[in-house]
């Protein structure tokens, strides 16, 4: 067992990070520590922050999220390492993974995020992501910043129905869609 606990809890995250085939949010990592009590908001923001700045793993971040995912370097540390974490927390890892796993996945995949643009209005920028690949990317113009923030706020439930739109009216088969 590993005499540092927030080597501990680097191990873990690398884990959990290699374990999905997608970005983890803060959030997500952060439900997982504290649902199970292994250690306080502060130690893993920290333990994250080092993460970072040590290049096991990179972040993508919008006004609201911030995404983590495992570096080349994180999986290399944990494969020298891993063996460090005890049977119990791998099983407590993966039992929360193997529950979590589809409403995770359905989190990090929808995006949405803006910011000001050089014609000083507004560019709202929305994805749908499934594994690597993007299903849908779309940036939209709009005037003013209250308005960028709340289609960002509805694009998390409006994405499917938007993409459905968009590809029946491109495929032609909808009664709306011109020759």
């Amino acid at each position: 067992m590993l005499s540092e606990p927030m080597t501990l809890y680097k191990l873990m995250n690398l884990y959990m990070l290699r374990q999905v085939s997608f970005p983890l949010t803060n959030a997500q990592l952060t439900d997982f520590f504290l649902q199970h009590e292994y250690t306080s908001y502060f130690t893993l923001q920290q333990a994250l922050k080092e993460l970072q700045e040590s290049g096991l793993v990179r972040t993508e971040s919008t006004h609201n999220t911030t995404r983590y995912m495992i570096t080349k370097e994180g999986e290399e540390t944990l494969s020298f390492f891993g063996k460090n974490i005890s049977p119990a927390i791998v099983e407590d890892m993966d039992h929360y993974l193997k529950e979590n796993r589809l409403r995770m996945r359905n989190e990090v995949g929808v995006v949405s995020d803006y910011f000001k643009s050089t014609s000083q209005d507004y560019t709202v920028h929305c994805e749908v992501r499934e594994g690597k690949s993007t299903l849908i990317d779309l940036s939209i113009s709009v005037p003013d910043r209250e308005q960028a923030e709340d289609m960002c706020a509805k694009w998390k439930d409006k994405s499917q129905t938007i993409y459905a739109y968009i590809m029946k009216t491109l495929m032609g088969s909808g009664e709306d869609s011109e020759n």
